[in-house]
Order: C-alpha cells, then structure tokens, then sequence
C-alpha cells in the first residue's frame, strides 16, 4: 500500500500545483469553487432549476401539485406532436449566461455539466435504447459557427445514458432565419419543411424511441417541426430534452 501511495505521489503534487496555479472557477461567474464543472453558491442560489411538480407533456413547472401526470392548459388545449419535454431551468439568470457562453463564446466545456443537469430532468425517458439526436445546424451556419452547441450536448447525454448518439440523422435542408425576434407565427413559418431525416440513416429510425435535443425551448416551432419530420420517417416516439426553457407563457 505505501509503494503504490509513493507510486501516485508526483500526480497527486502535479494536481495540487495545477489547482494553485490555475484555480477552479465557477462555470457562470468565474469566482473559485472545490469542484470542477460547478457553479458556486451564490450562484448555485440563483441557478432557476426547474423540480417537479411539472407539466407531463410540457416540462412547465406548476406552483403546487395537481397530481402525478397532469397536463397544463397550454398542453390541453394545443397538445404537442412529441410526447414529452423536460429541461433542466428556466432561461434567466446564470441558465441563460451558461446558454449564451456556450454558444456564442464556444465555452464547449460547459456541454458535460449543462448536460448532466438535462439527463437529471429527463431521466424517466433516458435509456441505452434511445436515439439521441441534436437539432441540427444548416451546414452553412455549422460552418460559420463551427459547432454544434445541441449536438455537443447531445454527444454528452447519449455518453450518460448508453445511447446512441446520431449527430447526422437530421438535417437542415433550408437556411432560415434567426428565430430571434420572430413572433411565434413568424417561428413556425420560418421552419416550416426546414428539416429531413437524412436517407441513409433512415432505417435506424424505424420503430425507435428518439430523443431530441436542443440548448433552449421558446415558442416551440423549431422541436415540433423536428418532431413532425422523425415521426414521419418511422420513429415510435419522440421526447424532447432541452437545458432551459425562453417562453414566460409556460409558466404555470
């Protein structure tokens, strides 16, 4: 036992130097923590996770329990085309910093520990049989921007739960808009036959359970339209996994 401690000696003093001379930070504001991939107190305070109780289709948090499965207005009076959503908060806060610095400043690391938070949220549809698929880019933006923050996301989920991870089983065959600044009509129109399942991956869909996976939920159009498409190419079922959720009206 003393041979193998002396053994791990140097990594254990490398590990410690590296922790003196590059100390671990809050994933949201910066300011020093223990663990890595955290966030810190404060911060940890303010993070607007959404618990349960929640909408059984919609993901929305309720403000008391009405029950075990029970639906929202919204979901009762325009149901989806997906059986499930879930996401891990609220985009406000330090969920909407995490969401902007993964996407726009490319801090890619923050995938494993947004991810971690989604497959808590999601786990009741999460298993080694799932297909796990990000909403895509279209190939010009992908290029622009050169990742995918959902499929970054999605790779980690599929990583935790066994699944199989299809990062081009979906495609984006028309360049549209930026949703940003749409009215929900304007969103719908803008996707509206924007994605197809790729042809040669197609008979991977028949019959399965896909799970699809975007960074933030607004109005809805962009996770419908992609529903629309993988059920119509033969998938059994479709629940969506997103990390935050943008639209006040799903606050119930």
């Amino acid at each position: 036992m003393a041979r193998e401690q002396l053994r791990n000696l140097p990594v254990k003093v490398a590990g410690v130097a590296l922790d003196f001379l590059l100390p671990l930070r809050c994933i949201s504001c910066g300011s020093r923590v223990a663990t890595k991939n955290t966030l810190c107190a404060i911060c940890w305070q303010e993070m607007p996770f959404i618990d349960k109780p929640w909408c059984h289709r919609l993901g929305s948090p309720f403000s008391y329990d009405v029950g075990e499965a029970a639906w929202s207005p919204r979901a009762i009076a325009n149901p989806p085309v997906f059986e499930r959503l879930r996401a891990a908060a609220l985009y406000e806060g330090p969920a909407r910093d995490l969401v902007l610095a993964l996407k726009f400043s490319k801090r890619r690391e923050l995938a494993e520990p947004m991810a971690r938070w989604m497959a808590r949220n999601g786990q009741e549809f999460l298993s080694p049989d799932s297909v796990i698929v990000p909403v895509p880019l279209h190939w010009l933006r992908l290029v622009s921007r050169r990742f995918n923050q959902s499929a970054d996301l999605a790779k980690e989920i599929a990583a935790g739960c066994g699944g199989s991870f299809e990062p081009e089983m979906l495609k984006r065959r028309k360049r549209t808009r930026q949703q940003v600044g749409l009215s929900a009509e304007e969103r719908r129109k803008n996707v509206r036959s924007a994605f197809v399942v790729d042809p040669r991956r197609g008979t991977q869909l028949q019959g399965r359970h896909v799970v699809l996976i975007d960074d933030v939920m607004t109005t809805g159009s962009t996770i419908s339209a992609c529903s629309k498409t993988l059920l119509s190419a033969g998938a059994r079922s479709v629940d969506v996994l997103t990390f935050a959720l943008a639209d006040p009206s799903l606050r119930t």
